[in-house]
């Protein structure tokens, strides 16, 4: 069984599921039990009965709030990967490393930790570990916004949090190839002009 803690914040619930501490997975949504269904979908194992907070469970869940506000976190969480496919876990640790204020597509994520973008694009969907793993940072190649399952108005509002100015794409380095990242603004102006 994994410990479990959700709390509200101004209008969004968040949550985690840990052991000890370690991230088992994360949630976010705009209700208690959807938040719950969140976690429980991301964990192969029950949650305990009653929710328990405790200072770690409190430390992560200050640090999603701070990340759905679109600041960067600075706390560093141990996340639980024995669980997970190795390429499940290589594709969530590239997209780890997107800034805010940038965003990638999954064809980029997908030659920088190798398969292909449908692949990027269904881990993206199951993503355990939200917003500590930006999926919201993924989109497509032609910078529309693509998919996302808290709805494509809640990615859009993630986005625009996270503007930070920038005016020139970037490459990452990872793992001997580059992950190339373009300023948010650009996927806002495409969804602006009508291309989610």
């Amino acid at each position: 069984m994994l410990d479990f803690y959700v709390e509200k914040g101004d209008q969004i619930w968040f949550g985690v599921a840990f052991k000890g501490e370690t991230v088992c997975a994360t949630s976010f949504a705009k209700s208690e039990k959807d938040t719950l269904r969140g976690l429980t979908d991301s964990v192969s194992v029950p949650l305990q009965d009653c929710p328990r907070k405790t200072e770690f469970a409190e430390r992560v869940i200050r640090a999603l709030k701070n990340m759905y506000d679109g600041k960067e976190s600075s706390d560093r969480f141990v996340f639980a990967s024995d669980h997970l496919p190795r390429y499940t876990w290589k594709i969530l640790e590239t997209v780890r490393k997107v800034p805010a204020g940038y965003v990638t597509s999954y064809g980029e994520v997908a030659k920088a930790a190798g398969g292909g973008p449908r692949a990027v694009g269904q881990i993206m969907a199951r993503n355990p570990f939200a917003p500590f793993c930006p999926c919201h940072r993924v989109v497509r190649s032609d910078l529309s916004l693509g998919g996302y399952g808290g709805g494509l108005d809640m990615k859009l509002a993630f986005l625009k949090r996270e503007v930070r100015g920038y005016n020139s794409e970037k490459e990452i380095p990872i793992n001997g190839k580059k992950l190339k990242v373009f300023p948010v603004e650009l996927a806002i102006r495409r969804a602006k002009e009508g291309k989610r």
